[in-house]
């Protein structure tokens, strides 16, 4: 049994014995019957009138607790339906009381999310329009009246978060370009002087609108100033280069030049301005010396002639070169024809200096070839003579290849510019056919002067014989080594045929000498003549050893085999 029902028989027991007690005290006093009932009528109409008082209260209690509760429904399924949630339920069966106090819970719980939700709205809004008015960007779309969702305010946070990226990129590439400006302006002297130009130097940067038109004007505004500068750069180094090749000409002290040394860096208008009054001083003593000027020039012309491998016709071909009246215009013809030639050896310089190597690989092969005639040569100490040999025979291998690979570039290069390559007034490689014939001709001469000169020699030698060249003191021990003469000689002669690299050494064909002997009557010493048609031993052997006629041109020397006579 419920405890209130105890109380409630407790209640009714209390009231019975109430009215036993009062009814004892009306019997005991003596109050008559009838009073006795309207006494009891009494005290039933209070029970009753208190009982109905709390039975309303208790109604009304009830009613208020209903209402609450229908009130509270109507307003959680609105709150329900604002935040975009699932409707209340509630769980199992419960009393009104407790169904209020839920209903009651769960609507001030709503009422908090819809609070915080519309304030998280309102500084998201917030932010978004300081953000959008600093990037000059539309606000984003949201509908303020209602309670924004869960979801519709993480893409409102997103949004926001991407804005507040593009103002930190973009306020950094205005900090950038900015401060590129100011340098700019400081190397160019340049005042702002437009509005934009004045925010963009002088104003706060928080206060610079960060659109993309302010971004990319601030672009094409460094763009202009940076070609301006490059300009003037431009400008600048064009006025040095014009100093110093007016220094140059004029043959300036070297004193004078360091007084302007401070003008050669740098490109501020200050010091375009310098330059341009250092090359105005400069073009008026050109114009005294105009004579020296123009012999400055034309060694500098000669000087570029060589390094194009112009012809002789076509360094004649610049008639003002050799005129003597030294005037302006003449001046001016000289100026014309360095900067042509100028630009015609920078069109032209890789294919110049592939020329100019394969002239000094030239060079190096025929001093080359003149080292290996010379008989001098094997007197050398320390290697050169194997290091001469290799070089050698490396430049053997590597000119050809050089010559190909020159072919292939210039052909390529006639074929771009439609006209041929020419060194030294002629096609490159027709030239280099040339250098190879001229070679190959002066070797044939040198060839041929030997021959006559081993001829001649060999005939003077048969006519009056060879006269010793071993010195006096050493001709008595001739007779008495003959093995050693006759050894030397056989080894010598093998090795020149053996190996025909090394017969400079032997300078001629090497022969005995027909020396004449008395005969033992004491009569007149017989010569052979060469006039017979009989051969002589000598001319047997000049025939058999016709491969020695192949060497220099001169007898061997009795000195090279260390004073043994032949």
């Amino acid at each position: 049994m419920r405890r209130s029902e105890v109380l409630a028989e407790e209640s009714i027991v209390c009231l019975q014995k109430a009215l036993n007690h009062l009814r004892e005290i009306w019997e005991l006093i003596g109050i008559p019957e009838d009073q006795r009932l309207q006494r009891t009528e009494v005290v039933k109409k209070h029970i009753k009138d208190l009982l109905d008082m709390m039975i309303a209260e208790e109604e009304s209690l009830k009613e208020r607790l209903i209402k609450s509760i229908s009130i509270c429904q109507k307003e959680l399924n609105t709150l329900c339906n604002e935040l975009h949630v699932e409707p209340f339920q509630e769980e199992g069966e419960t009393t009104i009381l407790q169904l209020e106090k839920d209903l009651r819970t769960q609507v001030e719980l709503m009422r908090k999310q819809k609070r915080e939700r519309k304030q998280e709205l309102k500084l998201l809004q917030e932010q978004d329009q300081e953000l959008c008015e600093i990037l000059c960007m539309p606000h984003y779309d949201v509908d303020s009246t209602s309670v924004p969702s869960l979801e519709e305010l993480s893409q409102f946070r997103q949004h926001v978060a991407t804005l507040r990226e593009t103002k930190a990129s973009r306020r950094e590439e205005f900090v950038n370009i900015k401060r590129q400006i100011i340098l700019c302006m400081e190397d160019l002297d340049h005042t702002p002087d437009t509005s934009f130009e004045r925010d963009v130097v002088c104003e706060d940067e928080d206060a610079f609108c960060l659109s993309l038109e302010n971004i990319a004007t601030l672009q094409k505004l460094l763009r202009q100033l940076e070609m301006r500068k490059s300009q003037n750069e431009a400008v600048c180094e064009g006025l040095r280069a014009q100093i110093r090749e007016l220094w140059d000409r004029l043959q300036i002290p070297a004193e004078e030049r360091e007084a302007v040394a401070t003008l050669m860096t740098g490109s501020k208008a200050k010091v375009r301005k310098a330059l341009q009054l250092e090359v105005d001083r400069l073009e008026e003593l050109k114009m005294q010396n105009m004579k020296k000027v123009i012999e400055a020039i034309r060694v500098e012309l000669a000087q570029y002639w060589d390094q194009c491998f112009y012809s002789q016709e076509q360094r004649q071909a610049f008639a003002p070169y050799y005129a003597e009246d030294y005037t302006e215009n003449l001046l001016q013809l000289h100026d014309a024809e360095i900067v042509r030639l100028r630009n015609y050896y920078e069109v032209h310089k890789e294919l110049f200096e592939g020329v100019q190597k394969w002239e000094e690989s030239w060079r190096l092969f025929l001093e080359f070839e003149r080292k290996a005639s010379d008989p001098s040569r094997f007197t050398n100490r320390g290697g050169n003579l194997l290091k001469e040999e290799k070089q050698r025979a490396k430049l053997q291998k590597t000119l050809p290849k050089l010559e190909e690979e020159l072919k292939a570039r210039i052909e390529m290069w006639e074929q771009e510019h439609s006209k041929a390559f020419v060194v030294n007034g002629q096609k490159f490689m027709e030239y280099v056919t040339e250098q190879w014939e001229m070679h190959r001709l002066e070797k044939e001469r040198a060839k041929q002067e030997r021959q006559l000169k081993n001829k001649k020699q060999t005939e003077t030698e048969m006519l009056y014989g060879s006269a010793p060249r071993t010195p006096s003191k050493r001709r008595g021990l001739a007779p008495s080594t003959p093995g050693k003469v006759r050894k030397l000689n056989t080894t010598t002669m093998s090795n020149a045929t053996a190996n025909s690299s090394i017969r400079p050494v032997f300078a001629g064909t090497v022969y005995r000498s027909p020396v004449s002997r008395l005969p033992p009557s004491g009569s007149k010493p017989v010569l052979t003549s060469t006039c017979s048609g009989k051969k002589t031993p000598h001319s047997i052997k000049h025939g058999a050893n016709k491969e020695n006629q192949e060497l220099n041109g001169s007898i061997l020397s009795a000195r090279t085999f260390k004073g043994f006579q032949i």
